[in-house]
């Protein structure tokens, strides 16, 4: 099992990651997560930032599955700081994406397909699928004034 942490601050999240096989000969890992800060947020509308990483999965097919669980109650994709403050959390299996399939918390979402080369994408592309944080305008218009942080913990799984 591979572990990796990445801090989302300001209106934060962190995010630790993990890859776990699914069977001895299939592995999954992700690699390359970095800290995301929204800081200040000002604007009326949807506040979302997006990282590509590494998603590797050496299955026969190349596929993976991926499980979101946040900080929040249950296990709920929320921030913690003056009053819970959700967000989505959106998965694409291709690099440099803004947007994705929207991961429920706690559940596996099935049918990516890698196309790294190697566990930590150091030969083929540099990154294979994106991370997508949005905190949606609706929950910035009744959110209050504060610092928020939580962690996001991701895990893959070979399909």
């Amino acid at each position: 099992m591979i572990w990796g942490r990445s801090p989302i601050a300001g209106a934060a999240v962190a995010a630790l990651i993990a890859a776990a096989p699914a069977h001895a000969a299939d592995k999954a890992r992700i690699t390359g997560l970095s800290d995301v800060s929204f800081g200040l947020i000002a604007a009326a509308g949807d506040q979302s930032l997006s990282q590509s990483v590494c998603a590797f999965s050496n299955s026969s097919t190349n596929g993976y599955s991926v499980v979101a669980t946040g900080s929040g109650s249950g296990g709920a994709f929320e921030l913690s700081g003056t009053a819970p403050l959700p967000y989505d959390v959106l998965w694409s299996d291709s690099a440099g994406q803004t947007g994705g399939s929207a991961l429920t918390a706690g559940s596996a979402s099935q049918g990516f397909t890698s196309n790294a080369d190697h566990q930590v994408c150091n030969s083929g592309p540099p990154a294979s699928a994106s991370l997508t944080i949005v905190i949606r305008a609706a929950t910035i218009g009744s959110a209050r004034a504060g610092s928020y942080s939580g962690t996001l913990q991701l895990m893959i799984a070979p399909e």
